[in-house]
């Protein structure tokens, strides 16, 4: 099973084990891009960083750590923008969904990112939602 129960995703979190969640796509048809959320645990903290890059990948690259930013007139962008911290890994998973629309359902392993992103490849990178047919996570600001 790819998704981790809210359990087995606040043990990752516990043990220092970052959770991720690809959110779909996002820039335009002119500059296609993708988005994934990281719940990322440090020593006091939690921290959560939204990854927003080009699409450059294919069924052969789906790395999408190697992928370069979409934006690039913001610095952060490069590793991630920090959208938030929390002191404990529940709070953090909430923040995460409530800045990006994530689903708690939808939490993975971190690198498995990587195989929900070549779905979306495969599937011919769907607008409307995820492979599976679960919607793509709509941030707040746009709903």
């Amino acid at each position: 099973m790819r998704y981790l129960t809210e359990s087995f995703a606040l043990g990752a979190l516990r043990r220092g084990r970052p959770v991720e969640q690809f959110l779909g796509p996002a820039g335009s048809p002119e500059r296609p891009g993708i988005r994934y959320i990281e719940v990322r645990p440090t020593k006091t903290r939690y921290e959560i960083y939204l990854h927003t890059l080009e699409d450059v990948g294919h069924e052969t690259f789906v790395d999408v750590v190697e992928f370069p930013p979409l934006y690039t007139d913001d610095e952060e962008e490069e590793f991630g923008r920090l959208v938030a911290t929390r002191d404990d890994p529940l709070g953090a998973l909430a923040a995460a969904e409530a800045a990006t629309g994530a689903g708690r359902g939808r939490w993975v392993n971190a690198g498995v990112v990587q195989d929900e992103y070549l779905d979306y490849v495969v599937a011919g990178r769907p607008a409307n939602g995820a492979p599976d047919g679960y919607p793509w996570a709509v941030p707040p600001s746009k709903r």
